[in-house]
């Protein structure tokens, strides 16, 4: 895998984690819990897991609201 692509996983990852931090932060260890399921155990950690919210587009709201509906899901 380039580096190009790495990079990319690591900026989805860091947008998707700053979003929830953002919009949930009353509900603050719950989207840390949320986000240590998306990215695997602490010495495992899988940024690439994030792209399951993404798609050809790249569309960052597009991005975002697939990622809060999964969240939703998550805390129902």
């Amino acid at each position: 895998m380039g580096p190009g692509t790495k990079n990319r996983q690591a900026q989805v990852a860091q947008q998707c984690r700053e979003h929830l931090r953002r919009v949930y932060h009353t509900q603050a260890a719950l989207v840390e819990e949320f986000i240590r399921e998306i990215e695997g155990p602490e010495e495992e950690v899988d940024v690439s897991r994030w792209g399951q919210f993404t798609d050809p587009s790249r569309q960052t709201e597009a991005m975002l609201r697939r990622l809060e509906e999964r969240f939703q899901e998550w805390l129902g």
